[in-house]
């Protein structure tokens, strides 16, 4: 599980921030992950009590967004989300497309005083 290994890296980023900007409370940690990212969100959940436990942030909620999935059709420039349409251009047919989002991996807010 690699997960666990990320979201300690995401605390490790988030303490540096934190002892930068001299702030001194953190109160909530969002992520964007995407739709087909290698990090998968229940597992990130799962490992973040264990990545705070005995740290400054054991108070600290985790919040993720899900972003989906999408491509541009290269034939008819419809976008789309290629796991609700088989990668496949729902409104020509075409199986050539161009990805948009999905593989995400991102710290999106740091919500601190």
């Amino acid at each position: 599980m690699h997960e666990l290994g990320v979201v300690f890296e995401v605390i490790k980023t988030v303490k540096n921030f934190v002892d930068k900007n001299g702030l001194t409370k953190v109160d909530t940690i969002v992520l964007q992950i995407g739709e087909l990212s290698s990090m998968i969100p229940k597992y990130i959940h799962e490992c973040f009590p264990a990545a705070i436990d005995g740290t400054e942030f054991e108070e600290t909620k985790l919040e993720i967004e899900i972003i989906p999935a999408e491509a541009i059709c290269k034939e008819c420039k419809y976008v789309f989300n290629i796991l609700r349409h088989k990668s496949e251009c729902p409104r020509c047919e075409s199986l050539e497309w161009g990805m948009l989002s999905g593989k995400e991996f991102s710290i999106k807010e740091v919500i601190a005083c």
